[in-house]
């Protein structure tokens, strides 16, 4: 009789598992691999002065994550949807910001790094660029975000650098 019981413990636990793993379609390890951004943040130029406030959350059953960016002097809001695309295998980046601009990134994470980059496209010199932004993970829980515009492979402009620390 004890030996059906533990047979029964052991089917309920496994199907409770399984339930679990179905309600949650997006809580794979490759769903949770840009998890790290997840906070509220107060983000800092290099110089140590202040660039703005950023709140990353998990929405759409943790399938998303959102971004609400406000600058420090005020004036230049931006948010963007990242998630993980099954199909490509790869994370995306739509971000919008209320001066009318807007960027589509496509990457992987490597190491304690997100590196999302955008597709090619031609200056209004002709010649080929892109955008890279790099999300570095460090050990104090600081996030480095670092976005680049390479332009012929090899000239490159920083657009922002900014150090996340988030808000106690």
């Amino acid at each position: 009789m004890i030996g059906i019981f533990r047979v029964l413990i052991v089917f309920m636990f496994i199907s409770y598992a399984n339930a679990q793993n179905q309600q949650c379609k997006c809580c794979s390890e490759n769903h949770t691999e840009f998890d790290f951004w997840v906070g509220e943040w107060t983000v800092t130029k290099p110089d140590g002065t202040l660039a703005g406030y950023n709140i990353i959350e998990k929405i759409q059953d943790r399938c998303v994550l959102r971004e609400n960016w406000s600058s420090a002097k005020g004036g230049f809001t931006g948010t963007s949807l990242n998630f993980y695309n099954g199909a490509t295998k790869q994370w995306e980046q739509i971000w919008v910001d209320n001066q009318g601009g807007s960027l589509h990134l496509k990457g992987n994470r490597v190491g304690n790094q997100m590196i999302l980059k955008t597709d090619v496209a031609k200056n209004k010199k002709g010649e080929p660029f892109y955008h890279k932004i790099t999300w570095t993970k460090h050990n104090d829980g600081s996030v480095r975000q670092y976005w680049e515009t390479i332009t012929n492979d090899k000239d490159v402009t920083v657009v922002f650098n900014g150090l996340y620390k988030k808000n106690e």
